[in-house]
């Protein structure tokens, strides 16, 4: 007999995060910085520990949950309530999200030491670790609308938290704007299922799932099912950022690094991940769906990988990184091998927040000085960062035995595995994303610790150093980062290498997303197809090292090497060569111009025309113009209502006068007419 979970215990886990974030935000002044980050530390370590056990008792004794906590009201039978879908895909997450949130809370300490507005960030990040909670353990349409919208706002804050930086400011103006176009799909997806389906919970949509993919759309042949999930994943594309609506995540590093790994790793973009693998009994219904899913996930994969190549802002590389990768999860999605990535979101989480803290730790050695190309040789200034760098690029890369060569290599193989229209192109993207993703990674690597201290002279200074002085060498040598910032690292790391190996048989072959996640085999046999090849963790790894992967990612180092460390004049020659395709990717495939100078004055042309045509001219006109007519009306009827008596006599005598001529006139005009 199964586990039962407790209610209790499975409340206090996102409320603990809710309790630290309103202390240090609501009475940070008085607790001080010490009290701002001991209350929320200890709030999501408590969550953490309290997931980690949810997780045993789901993943050991088959416990399970799905109940409602509070009901909101009822409106015509529709239940609006928070509710709690505990399984295999939750408990996971929220093991997921709370460990790398406290990675995140601990690394604070030591990064924003110097920040006024440091108890403000505890609060921010406590916050947001409690609304992506609530998404993952919803068992409804309503919580799931209510954490998405949540981490989007926390998100806008965080993004935007030196706000008197005005790239930060346009930053954070901008993720939020692009998040709403997505957000829109979203709710409308959300409307057609509770309309049609006549229910808010999870299970009792599912349930009838069947019934709705007999449904077309009003006015249309289009399936039902397929434009709700097509509008379900325009949601995971703003919040996920796929292109097209993937502009505004690498501006979103404006804000502080721990917010960059928090975000981009384990929570805020993999919430259209978790979500699609949720809406899996949905999905299945319409190859459609399917197909739209796996060429957009395609075409982030490998055109944002090419975008990494360019960048020299150590941040912006990693953030390229995170598109690419998402891109690598969605095509998994569209391939329904939603367990695969699912298993490499998770994966992900740990090696790209290990990357985005390193990046962090140097950024802090490096006195702030974001640019690669003034880095150069810290492997001798800070070891623990070096060696922790180099084990997050190795599993990024997928190399075998890593916890990323298991998710990346299980979403190749089900790409070929995949016959959905789309699937071609995919296989081509996902595994030419493979270099890139090599290249562009240990570009990074080789530029930032290996070859000449370009640290010293700067060949391309920040354009704050004049401007507070920061020109003496001395005070730009590195330095290792302190211990609060190293440890996160150091446990981060441990998980890059291992977590794979451990869990790919149970997580992908076995039964722990057996009554999470739903695949109609018969026609989408990715998944049946990986479990026949699939042999153990340690002779997948074995037959990794003889796959096309393994040498196109170790081409991508080799490449990398050669050029930036062995003959850096290449890299130049390059750009000599090819100036257009160069420009072409330092201005983003002008997605960032078009939506400047065509989307957005559209949208602003549209707007003025609503605003001036439907709400001065029509509802104004209208609504306002009755207004006056009345009023002209009543001051006409006031000018006839005197009070004097002799005047409404009058009135009587002329208005008898008039019916009796009326009522007399045929006779009269017959008579004399005769």
């Amino acid at each position: 007999m199964a586990a039962e979970l407790n209610p209790n215990t499975l409340l206090a886990i996102p409320l603990a995060p809710l309790v630290g974030a309103i202390v240090a935000g609501l009475a940070g002044r008085w607790v001080g910085r010490r009290g701002a980050h001991t209350v929320t530390i200890l709030g999501v370590a408590l969550s953490f520990v309290l997931s980690a056990l949810v997780l045993r008792d789901v993943a050991v004794d088959g416990a399970r949950f799905d109940a409602t906590v509070y009901e909101w009201m009822v409106v015509g039978g529709l239940k609006m309530e928070v509710g709690f879908l505990v399984d295999g895909l939750s408990a996971m997450m929220m093991c997921v999200v709370t460990f790398v949130s406290l990675m995140v809370h601990v690394y604070t300490i030591g990064y924003m030491a110097d920040d006024p507005g440091y108890q403000r960030f505890f609060s921010y990040i406590s916050l947001f670790t409690f609304s992506m909670l609530m998404l993952v353990m919803s068992n409804n349409f309503l919580q799931l609308f209510f954490g998405w919208e949540a981490v989007g706002l926390v998100s806008y804050l965080l993004i935007g938290f030196w706000f008197k930086k005005p790239t930060a400011i346009f930053a954070n103006m901008k993720a939020f704007l692009v998040n709403r176009v997505g957000d829109f799909g979203f709710i409308l997806g959300i409307g057609l299922l509770a309309a049609y389906a006549g229910t808010l919970h999870y299970g009792e949509t599912f349930a009838k799932a069947g019934e709705l993919a007999q449904l077309t759309f009003p006015g249309t042949d289009w399936m039902l099912i397929t434009v709700a999930c097509i509008c379900l994943f325009i949601g995971a594309m703003g919040k996920s950022a796929q292109f097209p609506l993937h502009v505004w995540l690498p501006d979103s590093m404006e804000g502080p690094t721990p917010i960059s790994a928090l975000i981009h790793a384990a929570t805020m973009v993999t919430a259209g991940i978790f979500m699609v693998a949720r809406m899996s009994p949905l999905f299945e219904l319409s190859d459609t769906a399917l197909s739209f899913v796996l060429v957009i996930g395609a075409i982030t994969a490998l055109f944002m990988g090419f975008l990494g190549i360019v960048q020299n802002d150590i941040k912006r590389v990693v953030a390229y990184s995170t598109l690419s990768q998402l891109g690598y999860m969605t095509v998994a999605l569209g391939a329904s091998a939603y367990s695969v990535a699912v298993f490499h979101l998770m994966t992900h989480a740990f090696f790209k927040a290990l990357l985005f803290l390193a990046a962090g730790s140097v950024i802090i050695g490096m006195h702030h000085d974001q640019d690669i190309r003034n880095m150069g040789g810290l492997r001798r200034y800070m070891p623990i960062t070096w060696i922790t760098s180099l084990l997050g690029s190795l599993a990024l890369i997928g190399t075998p035995l890593f916890s990323g060569f298991y998710s990346k290599d299980s979403i190749i193989m089900a790409v070929e595995a995949s016959t959905l229209p789309g699937a071609g192109f995919a296989t081509f993207a996902v595994i030419a994303g493979v270099f890139v993703t090599a290249f562009y990674s240990f570009r990074m690597y080789f530029l930032v610790f290996h070859g000449e201290e370009r640290f010293r002279h700067k060949p391309f200074p920040p354009a704050d150093d004049h401007a507070h002085g920061r020109d003496d060498h001395h005070d730009a040598t590195p330095h290792e980062s302190p211990w609060v910032v190293t440890a996160p690292l150091i446990l981060l790391a441990v998980p890059s290498v291992v977590i794979g190996y451990l869990t790919i048989g149970p997580m992908l072959f076995g039964d722990f997303f057996k009554d999470s996640i739903v695949v109609d085999a018969a026609r989408h046999p990715a998944m049946t197809q990986l479990a026949a090849q699939f042999h153990g963790a340690a002779a997948m790894a074995l037959h990794g090292l003889q796959t096309p992967p393994f040498w196109l990612a170790l081409a991508g180092v080799v490449t990398a090497w050669w050029f930036y460390l062995r003959q850096p004049s290449i890299p130049a020659a390059i750009k000599a060569r090819f100036g257009v395709v160069y420009r072409v990717l330092e201005n983003k495939y002008y997605m960032d111009w078009f939506n400047e100078n065509v989307i957005a004055p559209t949208a602003r042309a549209l707007g003025t025309g609503l605003w001036k045509g439907g709400d001065v001219g029509l509802i104004d006109g209208l609504i306002n113009g009755s207004a006056r007519a009345v009023d002209a009306l009543a001051a006409a009827a006031r000018r006839v209502q005197t009070g004097h008596l002799y005047w409404y006599a009058l009135v009587m005598i002329l208005g008898v006068f008039a019916l009796m001529t009326w009522q007399l006139w045929p006779h009269l005009t017959s008579l004399f007419g005769r």
